[in-house]
Order: C-alpha cells, then structure tokens, then sequence
C-alpha cells in the first residue's frame, strides 16, 4: 500500500451512510451499490487514475463504517439489546485495559512483532480473560435472563478474541499507509480511531453470535 491515497470524501460519506443504515435500518443494498457507483464516478473525474486508490477508497468505507457500526446493531437487538451494547464496551475496555497492564508488567514474548511491538501473549492472555470475567459478570447480575454462563463465557471470548485481532488489523492497516498514528484529535493517545479499533472487527462478531441460532 505504502501510503496510497484515498479518495477522502467518497470513503467519509460512503463510510458514514453505511454507518447509519446500520444505525437508524437504512437500505443498505441501494447505500452499497450507490457508494460504489459513487467511488468510481469519482476516480473518473480525476486527472491520473488508480484502480488502488477505488479499491482502498471502498475498503475504507466498510472497515470503518460499516463494521464498527454493528454496536448500533447490537444496541437495537430487543429486548436487551442495551444491556448487550454496555457488555461489549465494558469487556473491551476490561480487555485492553487487561492487556495493557500485564504486557507492561510481564509481558516477555511478542504476539506480531512485525505489527505492533508491544503486544505480548501474556498481555493477550490476561485480555482474554478480563473479557470472559466481565461477561459472566453481566450474566449473573443483568443479563441472566437472556444469556447462561456458558453463553458469557463464549460472548466473552469473542469479544477478547476478536477486540484483540480488531488491534492488530488496525496496526496493519497504519503500518501499510505509512502512518503512526490515525488522527492527532487525541494527543499520547494514538489517534481518535484508535480508541475505538477493538470494535472493528469485534462488533459484527458479537452481533451474528448473539443473533446466531
């Protein structure tokens, strides 16, 4: 990729129609078809073409638009959908909160050293519990109607497993573009984006788990 530009406009507005479909139960096969057409359009009015920049330009828009917006999906599941949205912030917050302590405490073997450094497997491990101890605290004192404990425990260990590799996919991605950080509204804080990475891919699998039958 090595800093390809985007089309920056297309994938905001793309990015952020896809995000209220999912929000407010828009039309989202005529918002994919109309993005699309839109991106494409687009590169045709400019001087130089690249089929890079149409590609990334739409992977932009759903990696995060639509992705992360599955927390309004949750949210909206009845009749606990609320419940479901605060259990997911809070065992991801719990998750990196988690990650972060022990990696820094004894933290002594790289998860992906080529994607980010710092990350350990014991800062993994204590994540991945952290997950699974919020999530059985739900279930005992809120959603005990709704979910077992081995219900928790699994949604758990979605959201530790997958709110940890949405980090690694978002370093990914900044590594390929050339970038350290992906905003600078949050100073020492790695960008705003980065303090939401953990739901890009973790959000959509905690919905189609807590919808799958």
């Amino acid at each position: 990729m090595g800093g390809r530009p985007v089309q920056f406009v297309p994938a905001v507005a793309f990015g952020a129609v896809l995000a209220a479909c999912a929000a407010f139960g828009g039309p989202l096969p005529l918002a994919l078809a109309g993005g699309a057409a839109l991106v494409v359009l687009f590169e045709m009015l400019v001087p130089v073409h690249s089929l890079d920049r149409v590609a990334l330009t739409l992977f932009g828009a759903v990696f995060a638009g639509w992705m992360p917006a599955h927390l309004a999906l949750i949210r909206d599941l009845r009749p606990h959908g609320e419940a479901y949205a605060f259990l997911t912030f809070a065992a991801v917050w719990a998750m990196d909160t988690a990650a972060y302590a022990a990696g820094r405490g004894f933290g002594r073997h790289a998860l992906a050293p080529t994607l980010s450094p710092k990350k350990t497997w014991e800062g993994a491990a204590a994540g991945f519990a952290a997950a699974i101890a919020v999530s059985l605290a739900f279930q005992k004192y809120s959603l005990y109607e709704a979910l077992t404990p081995v219900q928790a425990i699994l949604i758990g260990a979605v959201i530790g497993s997958m709110g940890q590799l949405s980090d690694l996919a978002e370093s990914m991605v900044k590594r390929e573009a050339g970038v350290k950080d992906s905003g600078a509204l949050l100073p020492g804080h790695g960008g705003v984006f980065d303090r939401f990475d953990s739901y890009i891919l973790c959000a959509p699998a905690v919905y189609y788990a807590l919808t799958f039958k």
